[in-house]
């Protein structure tokens, strides 16, 4: 159960990436005051949480609705997350780690980034989203360990709001050279994490 706990908590800490969104926050709100920062970050949490909670709860229901197996979302959601290592590793930005060069135009017309692209893509994102169910789905039948997964998700989702509310200061001490080393070691890991959701999601498979 630990081990099991270790890689959720590893996972979610680098598909949510505090570090990493702590300085795109910071890009986004230059203009805005204090408190109106604490709010946005606050907000923008709270609407990533509730969406990631839905998927927690309905993410293996929808997933059967739509006639997909656990064991092919598996490899997917590995594949996904492979690519989303790889970015990490290369200290490179694409759309399954931040937003898009048309997002980014589209957020600075906004005064409030709490929903788009805080909440939606920066914390519940696609590497977020897949994490959740295939974690959580890869427990079915053993409530206990799907309690301890969610409690492990909003652990991390409240690290994620401590480095919003002090984004100016996490960039003034790590500077963006310090976040791209710990993002590269952190896309290792993930790598790793990968690679053993496809080879689980295979193996699964060809049981069936």
């Amino acid at each position: 159960m630990l081990e099991t706990l270790l890689a959720t908590f590893i996972t979610f800490l680098v598909v949510l990436d505090p570090l990493g969104n702590a300085p795109i926050f910071a890009g986004l709100t230059p203009t805005a005051t204090g408190s109106e920062r604490r709010r946005m970050a606050i907000k923008g949490v709270a609407i990533g949480t509730g969406i990631l909670l839905a998927f927690a709860v309905g993410g293996e229901t929808l997933l059967s609705a739509l006639g997909i197996g656990l064991p092919a979302f598996r490899i997917a959601g590995g594949i996904l997350l492979l690519l989303l290592a790889i970015d990490m590793v290369m200290a490179r930005q694409s759309g399954l780690r931040s937003t898009t060069p048309g997002e980014i135009e589209e957020s600075g017309h906004r005064q409030d980034v709490s929903v788009f692209p805080l909440a939606i893509p920066l914390i519940a994102g696609p590497g977020a989203l897949t994490s959740v169910v295939l974690l959580v789905g890869g427990a079915s039948g053993d409530l206990q360990m799907q309690a301890l997964i969610v409690l492990v998700m909003l652990g991390v989702l409240t690290l994620v709001l401590i480095c919003l509310l002090v984004a100016g200061e996490v960039m003034r001490l790590l500077g963006l050279t310090g976040v791209n080393v710990i993002s590269r070691v952190a896309g290792i890991i993930l790598a790793a994490l990968a690679v053993q959701f496809m080879a689980d999601g295979v193996l699964a498979f060809l049981a069936t």
